[in-house]
């Protein structure tokens, strides 16, 4: 399982580089890495595990933030409703956003990363609405549509492995300054 330590922080050019396409069927080491990203945030939302490996909750892991330059992010929503089957959880592989909504969400409380351990303050306007292509980890293709804050954790990610980072997405002189017609999403 993947620690904190393990975990790449912002200024290491690994989280700068665009990552490299994942070829199928995936090797025996990117089957590993998967399943040990979507261990890391299975553990990080149980309170009591979290507390006890040290770990920072988190919603989605991209492997460029372990250390490893290629498309590859697990990503696990909640619940939003008490059922308890998450809103959106799979290792997205070679995602590509298909087409976007015009309008922009932005989360009330701004955007937090694994690999940013400062506070950057500031709304993160991003694409409200989202279909997105992914092959997951048989190589299965896959085409969704994400509204809300399933479609923002997967933006933050597929970001990751363009050598984005979410605070470059703030605006610098105004940064609770989102575009009109923004949905703010609490």
């Amino acid at each position: 399982m993947f620690l904190m330590k393990d975990i790449v922080r912002d200024g290491d050019p690994v989280l700068r580089k665009r990552a490299a396409k994942v070829n199928f069927p995936l090797s025996d080491e990117d089957q590993t890495l998967a399943k040990k990203m979507m261990e890391y945030l299975e553990v990080s939302q149980d309170p009591e595990l979290c507390k006890k490996y040290g770990l920072r909750a988190g919603v989605g892991l991209a492997a460029p933030q372990v250390g490893v330059s290629k498309q590859m992010a697990a990503v696990l929503v909640p619940a939003a409703e008490e059922d308890g089957k998450p809103e959106f959880k799979d290792v997205i592989i070679n995602p590509v956003i298909v087409s976007e909504s015009v309008q922009y969400g932005a989360l009330t409380e701004g955007e937090g990363c694994l690999s940013v351990d400062k506070d950057v303050p500031g709304y993160v306007p991003r694409h409200d609405r989202i279909t997105l292509r992914y092959q997951d980890t048989d190589g299965e293709t896959h085409k969704i549509r994400l509204k809300n804050y399933p479609a923002i954790v997967c933006q933050h990610e597929i970001d990751h492995l363009h050598g984005v980072l979410f605070y470059d997405h703030i605006n610098k002189k105004q940064p609770f300054e989102a575009p009109a017609d923004t949905i703010m999403i609490s």
